[in-house]
């Protein structure tokens, strides 16, 4: 793990830092970050808003694409082009943590999978994301 990827979550991500979001791990294999339920990031009835945990997910899903290809290509960035969140149960306290993970890395795209889980290690969603190389 690097101070220098996890910084970039911090500085390149301006959303991840204002909403709290905390890295890690930040590495090609697996990165892991993670968001604590905030009443400001909830919906009504005090549930973290599906938006939070799908910009967790997207921060996730682009952090490890990009230590991937600082690994690989230095200099590069990528920039989401698709993204698909399936929910499976709500968070009304406590933290979620993004574990994303490269399902495929190619020289055009990068397509992430990042499960989604609470205090307990239920799984509350599942984001797969394609990332486009951009040099």
């Amino acid at each position: 793990m690097s101070d220098e990827l996890i910084k970039v979550v911090s500085e390149a991500m301006p959303l991840a830092a204002a909403w709290g979001v905390q890295a890690h791990t930040v590495a090609a294999e697996q990165t892991v970050l993670s968001l604590d339920w905030r009443a400001d990031l909830c919906t009504v009835g005090g549930i973290l808003h599906g938006g939070a945990l799908m910009a967790l997910a997207d921060c996730a899903g682009a952090a490890c694409a990009f230590a991937g290809l600082a690994r690989t290509s230095p200099g590069a960035r990528t920039s989401t082009i698709e993204s698909s969140t399936h929910f499976f149960a709500a968070v009304r306290s406590g933290t979620v943590t993004a574990t994303a993970r490269p399902m495929h890395s190619g020289r055009s795209t990068i397509v992430v999978q990042t499960e989604l889980r609470d205090d307990t290690g239920r799984l509350v969603g599942l984001t797969n994301q394609t990332q486009a190389v951009l040099s």
